[in-house]
């Protein structure tokens, strides 16, 4: 008989669940708000309670599920089944949150950084599904990434395997909170979008809606700037090209090392589409070895926001 996989995706604002089957269907999704008070201490005790209440609502017992797989921020060991570090959760100290998830709920396990979680699921049922050599980079309020490598997840030997967001694309550039200078992520993340777009704003000399907005003082988000050069704003266009450059550069280099059939682009930026995807993979292929640039394709994300949870869910077939 055929079971069914519970997927969760950790957020420091929203916690996002999922049952699937185990042909990767969701079935049910919900979620509800991450309580991050008390030093994150209702986190967990919530997700069980949520889950548990789900799996009674829905006529089922235990017996019907294979197991939970969850992407969370913070640093993760895999072999200890905790997490660390994930200040957005109010979580310093190791939480141990297999131990606790599997005595609350009665099922096997697993856990993995939430950007390795989402590369799961693009390559599980979304843009890489028909491959096994994929790399997933992840654009939002930072930049993450996950490697898989036929077929396998790459974490490196201490964890710190797809970190794309760490890979030097200006040297002696902005400074980044992970203490470097020049990081992708200072540049191609939502917030670094908005840095740039503010800095070349100061040597830009000529008529722009975006150049008015930053000078007022306005609010102005990445989503902005990419609607704005998409309307003709040469100021916009002058960023995106720039953020475009760094990020083809950065997966060239990827490509370079690992030549997987797909490089795929998600997270928030994304959104942005072809404006976003096709400079960017000029750039890449401006930079790409020969064999890298006529093997390796560039592609956006399909899965949007359930790619976290469809790769949570896809760890847990490892308990068939």
């Amino acid at each position: 008989m055929l079971k069914n996989l519970i997927g969760i995706d950790l957020g420091g604002t929203t916690t996002k669940m999922a049952f699937l089957n185990e042909e990767g269907e969701v079935l049910d999704k919900w979620r509800i708000l991450t309580d991050i008070s008390d030093n994150g201490s209702h986190i967990v005790e919530n997700i069980i309670e949520s889950i548990n209440k789900h799996i009674e609502e829905a006529g089922k017992t235990k017996a019907d599920f294979i197991g939970i797989g969850m992407g969370t921020p913070g640093a993760v060991n895999s072999e200890r089944g905790t997490v660390s570090e994930a200040y957005n959760l109010n979580w310093v100290d190791e939480q141990p949150i297999r131990q606790l998830i599997q005595d609350g709920i009665g099922l096997p396990f697993d856990l993995d950084n939430d950007a390795n979680v989402a590369s799961l699921g693009e390559y599980w049922k979304g843009a890489g599904s028909a491959e096994a050599d994929v790399v997933f980079a992840t654009l939002g309020t930072g930049v993450g990434g996950g490697v898989i490598a036929n077929g396998k997840l790459i974490h490196g030997v201490n964890g710190g395997a797809g970190e794309i967001g760490h890979i030097t694309v200006e040297p002696r550039g902005y400074q980044c909170t992970c203490g470097k200078q020049g990081c992708l992520e200072t540049y191609a993340s939502a917030t670094g979008i908005v840095r740039l777009a503010e800095d070349m704003t100061k040597d830009f000399r000529g008529t722009s809606r975006l150049k008015e907005l930053i000078n007022g003082d306005e609010k102005v988000t990445s989503k902005l700037v990419f609607y704005l050069a998409d309307n003709g704003d040469i100021l916009a266009n002058q960023v995106v090209d720039r953020v475009c450059f760094y990020l083809g550069l950065a997966l060239s280099m990827i490509g370079n090392t690992f030549n997987p059939a797909s490089i795929i682009i998600g997270g928030g930026v994304s959104n942005a589409g072809n404006t976003l995807l096709q400079p960017t993979t000029k750039y890449f292929q401006e930079n790409a070895f020969s064999s890298v640039r006529d093997s390796t394709k560039i592609k956006l994300a399909e899965l949007g926001n359930d790619a976290g949870v469809i790769g949570a869910a896809s760890m847990a077939l490892q308990f068939k």
